[in-house]
């Protein structure tokens, strides 16, 4: 009786093992090249992120302005994500920012031929 519950409980841990590696096999990570500038722009993509259907992940690092997403593909995809990044104002690989919304941007999150003002030594 007591093999039977060993061998029940290797059994019940390999399928768990199995299905949690299954889990992994059903999400993607992609980077995207944004046109971020400062933590003001890192904050409004990953909210945005953080409201986009399939997307379970993203981190922006302002230094490389890379996005790195990790998501469902079932649920969404690339270009999903790339636009909606674009919908928030920013350039995203080779989608661009959505103009009118991009002109609504606080000064120092534009690019830096767009500004308005010196930022220089500006650190948001």
């Amino acid at each position: 009786m007591k093999r039977i519950k060993i061998g029940m409980l290797v059994i019940l841990v390999s399928l768990i093992g199995r299905s949690l590696s299954a889990q992994d096999a059903k999400t993607a990570e992609i980077e995207i090249l944004t046109s971020a500038q400062c933590s003001m722009c890192k904050e409004t993509i990953e909210k945005a992120m953080a409201f986009e259907k399939g997307v379970i992940k993203a981190e922006l690092v302002v230094d490389t302005k890379i996005l790195m997403v990790t998501y469902k593909p079932a649920k969404t995809s690339p270009e999903v994500i790339r636009k909606a990044v674009s919908a928030v104002g920013y350039d995203a690989d080779e989608v661009a920012a959505n103009p009118e919304v991009y002109e609504k941007l606080a000064d120092c999150c534009k690019k830096p031929e767009d500004r308005k003002s010196d930022h220089s030594g500006h650190n948001h």
